[in-house]
């Protein structure tokens, strides 16, 4: 059985992954949320990422068990995300680190090939490159994390599209924050 590309994200109630200027401080994560992510992740066979979502994690996630302000669950994801193997999408950068397979361009049958190799899932995470993933029909799940804020204007999670995308609704998990967790398979 193939392995599926599950895109991660959260987003807004009105539907933005990212507020002005980038913002993403809205985010609602507290040790709840995160033992959730690190559960999901733990089992991923790796990330699959855009250079901004990928810049943004590894300037981050590589040393924050060293941070002494590091909570047990960000200690704890810092050795998911040091240990997967990682893809960035990128025209431009030249250089990643670790376990790291930088790919110019989301070419479908590169994409279906690497579905078919033996591991886990994978996490696809970055706005841009879901959409690339999606125009080509490369998605297989979709967990999106609806935080309970409505933010007006920013970057929307899904660009306007003239082809419907058919999706079954496979879960929900309700947060103590108030995040809904919302699980959905593409229906092919």
């Amino acid at each position: 059985m193939a392995r599926k590309i599950i895109l991660y994200m959260s987003v807004s109630l009105d539907g933005y992954m990212e507020g002005p200027d980038r913002s993403i401080d809205w985010h609602t994560v507290d040790a709840e949320l995160h033992r959730h992510f690190n559960e999901e992740l733990a089992a991923a066979g790796g990330f699959i990422d855009g250079r901004v979502t990928y810049e943004l994690m590894q300037d981050f996630w590589p040393t924050a068990d060293k941070d002494p302000a590091s909570t047990p669950e960000m200690v704890e994801f810092a050795e998911i995300w040091r240990t997967k193997p990682k893809i960035v999408y990128s025209t431009t950068l030249e250089h990643a680190d670790g376990d790291t397979t930088i790919v110019r361009s989301v070419d479908p049958d590169e994409v279906r090939a690497l579905k078919e190799e033996p591991g886990g899932d994978l996490a696809l995470g970055g706005a841009d490159l879901a959409a690339a993933f999606a125009e080509h029909d490369l998605i297989d799940g979709y967990h999106l994390c609806v935080h309970p804020v409505l933010l007006g204007r920013g970057k929307p999670l899904f660009p306007g599209t003239d082809t419907p995308t058919s999706l079954r609704l496979v879960g929900t998990r309700t947060f103590g924050t108030g995040v809904v967790l919302l699980r959905y398979e593409r229906d092919r």
